[in-house]
């Protein structure tokens, strides 16, 4: 019987069809112990699992983005491979649109993500599609450390993938943007809570909503830093400071994006964008299972 599609999922994306753990557990045998069976008698893995999700992700970017070397330090954020790649193929379209139509592919096409981790999975992802070279950045200097760790074990070009250290936690581009460079992209996935209290109370909200019986350990499942799952203001106020920097760098880039989590969000975005005078908004919805977001696009 074939597996049935996720119809939410970009049309170019790898990840339709469920996970086929057997074939995964070949290609990452440490993932093998942490495949069991649910009532359904369908295989799965425990998502609520730090570990499993960290080989579950090393099996998919091996399986379908070629990499022989992936791994992240502990407690770093290990992000859900689907929606990276969705993200990648919406901005793909975006770029389509000023371009006849066609994707624009290759080394020529510059983008700019704004907090890579230590996971790189968007610069991997978008090289390994579509053959973008990246910049990336981070306040983080491990997670830069982990990240070029990936690009180094891996056979990416000399240059394909670069990353560049962001000192000032309140910066954006400034810092980073060398003058006459040109981006035809900025991506950002921004950090999505205020607080490590709120960011907990997510998580418990979750495992309550799992109707889990006995309260396990407080663990989030894809692990995630401070600068990568909270904020001081939460996504809004990392947004603003996007925005904000954005109309300082008019020419040097094609398309500024970032991913909005929180529809109730987007109603200051707008006014934002409309305050520095954004030509053009473009929203474009996303979804994976049950989870809604969208990015938003802008240029000058």
């Amino acid at each position: 019987m074939p597996h049935k599609k996720k119809a939410t999922l970009h049309p170019r994306n790898k990840h339709h069809h469920r996970y086929d753990l057997d074939v995964l557990a070949k290609i990452c045998p440490e993932l093998k112990p942490h495949i069991t069976t649910n009532p359904q008698g369908e295989k799965t893995i425990n998502f609520f699992d730090p570990l499993a999700v960290k080989l579950l992700n090393k099996a998919l970017l091996k399986q379908d983005y070629g990499l022989e070397f992936w791994d992240i330090p502990d407690g770093y954020l290990c992000p859900p491979i689907p929606g990276r790649a969705d993200y990648i193929h919406h901005v793909a379209d975006l770029l389509a649109k000023s371009n006849k139509g066609v994707i624009p592919k290759g080394a020529q096409v510059r983008v700019l993500d704004i907090g890579v981790g230590a996971n790189c999975v968007y610069p991997v992802i978008g090289h390994r599609e579509y053959g973008w070279s990246f910049v990336g950045t981070d306040t983080d200097e491990q997670a830069l450390a982990s990240a070029q760790e990936i690009i180094q074990r891996n056979d990416f070009p000399e240059g394909s993938i670069t990353l560049r250290h962001q000192p000032h936690q309140s910066r954006i581009f400034r810092g980073i943007v060398r003058g006459g460079e040109k981006f035809h992209l900025s991506i950002c996935n921004p950090p999505f809570h205020a607080s490590l209290a709120e960011a907990n109370r997510a998580t418990t909200r979750k495992l309550k909503n799992l109707k889990k019986n006995k309260k396990p350990d407080l663990v989030h499942n894809f692990s995630g830093q401070s600068g990568e799952l909270w904020y001081d203001g939460g996504e809004i106020a990392f947004v603003e400071a996007i925005i904000q920097e954005s109309r300082h760098y008019p020419y040097m880039f094609r398309w500024f994006t970032t991913l909005i989590s929180k529809q109730s969000n987007l109603r200051k975005v707008y006014k934002l964008l409309k305050t520095v005078k954004a030509k053009e908004i473009i929203t474009r919805e996303m979804a994976q299972g049950n989870k809604q977001s969208r990015i938003v696009c802008w240029r000058y």
